[in-house]
This record gives structure tokens, C-alpha cells and sequence, in this order.
């Protein structure tokens, strides 16, 4: 069996030497096949890495509570609860909830910044000096406000990057002044970089100062008003506990009974990081099931070639199976040449891929991540499309009648 599988393989492999160019041309399907099933694994693993990335630099187990419209809620209407979140909320949380180390309320808006003959247009953030810590955001240069600023609602702001790029290129907007609106604010500090959001959007485009300040001069409020609250939990472990304790606070303070849909909505990382995994694995998977197509077209040319070299190489069968060769040894013969030919097309496939996999990494920037899983399942697949579309050229070789073959012009 194995000498028969050895001299199988050796005319498989010189029958493929002796015609390169058709061989190539039906190594091509499987060898596009392969290589977008790789490459798109590997963009959808590195999707999946910076989404994960992006959602660790939203903060130190953050936990974001917002208010639900009345329409949504229905509780509003019976129970005559606020439609929306106040500072005295976080205060409450941080008060009573065990699991909970610190809550920033913040408001957003979107305004004009100004500075000298330069303006841009940027999101403006009002919000705690607990803002930092909970968005684990630090001050790259400059410093943050202190509480004194915050008491006062003084006119001191921070910038992202982003902003500080537009309004004043290479020098440092520190101690600088920029206008929103008709009122001026102080830089006291530029934040890190934090670069793109889960969701889209550059999170250095910002300007954040405290939250008085922010409802006095940029977005008339009422006082106390929160738009949404930053929650920070002690820790991965304890975020569902922590979330369980917001919940029963704010019901409380709301005079929501249990049962009743409250007038908030809570979401944590976790759920985040499961929506964006949820949608890259499924945008991976119609990817792959499409890159597939390209396998079975690939694997459909291997068939058909080897039907096309079954009936070119009759004689040659018949004069096999004169000298003693049996069925087996012929459909042996014509298997491991379609399955040689898949291999070379899955192995060039791994390699273009690879090599789409660097330059697109490289020259465009994008998150690639190259999986050894994906690219052995997508090398052993092109094996497997060999024997499915080999095999019905092989049988019909190892059941030619030899004096018919031997007779074939």
C-alpha cells in the first residue's frame, strides 16, 4: 500500500512538472481562496485585540449610567420620577454602594473652540475631578484643576490632543487662553492621547473643565443636572455587584418599585466588549463563508482538470493496468495529484495571505493579527477540497476498461 502510495505521489508530481502552466491555473481558485480566508481572519482577530484595547482605555471598570426616555420608561408617568440623573445621584452611589470607588457626572456638548485666528470644532465635557480617575485619564501636560477651581467654577479648561494640535501646533497651549462661546478659559493642562473610540470617533477631540463651569458658561442646566454618570467599580470582579447596587439606589432615590422599568439604563464594559466581539465574529464568519466560495470554485477547476488529464492520459491507464497495476493503484495516482495540487494552492495561499497580512499592516495601518489556527484549518481545508473534488476523477480512472484504454487515440 505504501509503495503503491510513493509511486502514486511521484507520477502525480511529475505530471504536474510536465504541465506548470495548467497547473497553475488550477492552483489559482484555491490559492485566492486561502489567502482571503487568512487575511481576513487575521483582520478580524486584530479588530477584535484593539476593540478590546480601545474599550480598557474607557476606564478602570466604568460602568455607565444614563437616563432612559419617558416614552421608553413609563415608569415617569405613574410614579412621577425624574426623566433624568443629578449630581446627588453619584453622591448617593459613592455613599452606599460597597463596590463602588468613585462617580463622575458629566455633561456633553459640542461647541467652537477658539484661540486666536484658529478655531475648531470639538465636544466639550463638564465633569468631577473624578473624571480621572474613573476614565483612568492623566494630564500628559500641565496639571488638572483643583478643588478650588471646581468650587468656584472657575474658567480653566483642558484640552485633548486633538484640539491642542488645531488651535496651537507644536507649542504648548498651557497657561494659554481659548474661547468658548463668548467666554474665555484657561488651559491648565493637555490630556494623554487616547486615540479612537469602541465606537468610532477620535477621543482627543475634546475639551473637559469642571462641571459648574461647564453649566454656567456652556450648557444652561438646571442646577445639579448630570447627563450621564461614570461609574467606576472596585474591580472586574465585583462589576455586577456594583451594578446591582447602582440599580437599587437610583429605584430607590427614583421611587421605582422592582418590576417597573426604571427612568435609567446602566451598561458596563463586559457588555460593550460582547457587543463588538459579537459583531466581528459574525462580520469574520460571513467573510470566511464568502472566502469559501473561493475554495469550492478552486476546488470545482481541480476536478475539472483532472477529468481533462483522465481522458488525455487513457492510454497511459490502460497500458498501467496492462502491466499489472490495479484499480487502487490508479485512483491512488490521480487522488494525490489532486490533492498535491490543492496543497500547493493552499500553501501558496497561506504565503500570499501572509504577505497581504504585512502590507496591509504597514501601509494602511490596519489592526492585523495573524491566527496559526485559522491558518492551519485554512491549509488542511485546501487538502480536504483535493480528495472532495479528486475523487470522482480518480474512480473514473480506476474503472476504465483497459483493452478500451489501451485502444484510446
Amino acid at each position: 500500500m505504501l509503495s503503491a502510495f510513493v509511486t502514486g505521489a511521484r507520477l502525480a508530481i511529475l505530471s504536474i512538472a510536465r504541465s506548470t502552466l495548467r497547473a497553475s491555473l488550477t492552483i489559482l481558485g484555491i490559492l485566492i481562496g486561502v489567502a482571503a480566508v487568512v487575511t481576513v481572519t487575521a483582520l478580524g482577530a486584530g479588530a477584535r485585540d484593539q476593540v478590546s484595547s480601545q474599550i480598557e482605555n474607557m476606564g478602570s471598570n466604568v460602568i455607565l449610567v444614563a437616563p432612559q426616555s419617558a416614552a421608553a420608561s413609563g415608569a415617569k408617568g405613574a410614579l412621577g420620577a425624574g426623566v433624568r440623573l443629578t449630581e446627588d445621584d453619584g453622591r448617593a452611589i459613592v455613599r452606599e454602594a460597597v463596590s463602588v470607588t468613585a462617580v463622575a457626572p458629566a455633561l456633553r456638548s459640542r461647541a467652537q473652540i477658539v484661540a486666536g485666528e484658529k478655531n475648531w470644532s470639538a465636544q466639550v465635557i463638564g465633569s468631577t475631578r473624578s473624571f480621572f480617575p474613573v476614565r483612568s485619564w492623566h494630564v500628559a501636560r500641565g496639571a488638572e484643576w483643583d478643588e478650588h477651581d471646581e468650587a468656584t467654577k472657575a474658567k480653566v479648561c483642558i484640552l485633548g490632543t486633538t484640539v491642542a494640535t488645531r488651535l496651537f501646533d507644536t507649542e504648548d497651549p498651557v497657561g494659554r487662553s481659548v474661547r468658548i462661546g463668548r467666554h474665555a478659559f484657561r488651559v491648565v493642562g493637555v490630556l494623554e492621547s487616547k486615540g479612537e473610540a469602541p465606537f468610532g470617533g477620535d477621543q482627543d477631540n475634546m475639551v473637559l473643565m469642571p462641571i459648574g463651569s461647564m453649566r454656567g458658561r456652556v450648557m444652561r442646566t438646571a442646577p445639579g443636572f448630570a447627563g450621564v454618570l461614570l461609574v467606576s467599580a472596585t474591580s472586574a470582579e465585583t462589576t455586577d455587584r456594583a451594578v446591582a447596587q447602582v440599580d437599587s439606589i437610583l429605584r430607590q432615590r427614583h421611587r421605582i418599585e422592582e418590576g417597573r422599568e426604571p427612568d435609567f439604563w446602566i451598561r458596563t464594559q463586559q457588555e460593550f466588549q460582547q457587543m463588538q466581539t459579537a459583531i466581528y465574529s459574525l462580520l469574520t464568519v460571513l467573510l470566511v463563508m464568502i472566502a469559501g466560495v473561493s475554495l469550492v470554485v478552486g476546488g470545482i477547476g481541480v476536478m475539472n482538470i483532472m477529468l481533462v488529464s483522465v481522458t488525455e492520459r487513457t492510454r497511459e491507464i490502460g497500458i498501467r493496468m496492462a502491466i499489472g497495476a490495479r484499480a487502487g493503484d490508479i485512483m491512488t495516482q490521480f487522488l494525490v495529484e489532486a490533492v498535491v495540487l490543492a496543497l500547493i494552492g493552499g500553501l501558496s495561499g497561506a504565503l500570499a495571505g501572509i504577505g497581504i497580512i504585512g502590507f496591509l499592516g504597514e501601509t494602511l495601518g490596519w489592526p492585523m493579527k495573524l491566527d496559526p489556527v485559522a491558518l492551519t484549518v485554512a491549509i488542511l481545508t485546501s487538502a480536504m477540497t483535493g480528495i472532495a473534488f479528486g475523487f470522482f476523477p480518480a474512480r473514473r480512472a480506476a474503472t476504465l476498461d483497459p483493452i478500451v484504454a489501451l485502444r484510446h487515440e
